[in-house]
């Protein structure tokens, strides 16, 4: 008889691939969170050494986010029922060594996959009968709790970024407008000008026109006098 596999466990489920760091680091994080509660986890994690861990806190948000928009999960009825490490592509890389030699470096990547379930109902309720013995509510709510506060203020964060944006947006398009209109009015101003510059023009030329013709007749008149002033000395000799 064959069990479930792992990668057909049900429950809602976040993957994260091509992970650097080696399958062997990752599974050390991931025993310590396995079947614990949502809550439990992630204070677990919060308060680990690993480097790792921070990778696995964001994928483990990520799988409860899955649950509470995708299926309809509270995050407080959470927890991880499966989480593994798969590994990935090595990539390598070479060392010089002495008298000419090299060494082989290989850096390990992982693909690391986390499921989270819904408690059943014995069990929820022996936790809720826990935390009201207790006078305070679990890890898991508090979790919860603050994940939703986080979720907001980043919904909050983008939502004034977009009316950023948008009013950005709509002072560049007045600007543009207020820009195209003066290019606009332009022209009527340019063509204003150059009819005052076509009209100066043509008055130069007609005052140029009537001072030539007045020299010529100044002109003729002197050669008139001239032409008389000649026969009158041949008439005299």
């Amino acid at each position: 008889m064959v069990g479930t596999k792992t990668n057909e466990r049900p429950g809602t489920r976040a993957v994260v691939r091509y992970v650097r760091v080696s399958a062997s680091k990752a599974r050390e994080v991931l025993n310590l969170i396995r079947g614990e509660s949502y809550g439990r986890a992630a204070e677990i994690l919060a308060f680990s050494e690993r480097s790792v861990s921070e990778v696995v806190s964001k994928l483990l948000e990520s799988a409860v986010a899955n649950a509470e928009n995708n299926d309809g999960i509270p995050a407080e009825e959470l927890f991880v029922s499966t989480c593994y490490a798969d590994e990935g592509p090595t990539l390598k890389r070479w060392r010089p060594r002495a008298r000419g030699r090299a060494t082989r470096i290989n850096k390990r990547t992982c693909h690391i996959t986390i499921i989270v379930a819904r408690y059943d109902e014995a069990t929820l309720e022996t936790i809720r009968e826990r935390d009201a013995a207790k006078g305070r509510a679990g890890s898991s709510a508090h979790a919860a709790e603050a994940r939703r506060q986080r979720v907001e203020r980043s919904r909050a964060a983008a939502a004034e970024e977009a009316a950023a944006e948008e009013a950005a947006a709509e002072e560049a398009a007045a600007e543009e407008a207020a820009h195209d209109h003066d290019h606009e009015e332009a022209p009527a101003d340019a063509v204003a000008s150059e009819d005052s510059e076509t009209a100066a023009e043509s008055d130069t030329a007609e005052a140029s026109d009537v001072a030539d013709g007045l020299v010529a007749e100044d002109a003729v008149d002197m050669d008139e006098s001239d032409e008389s002033a000649d026969d009158a000395e041949k008439e005299a000799n």
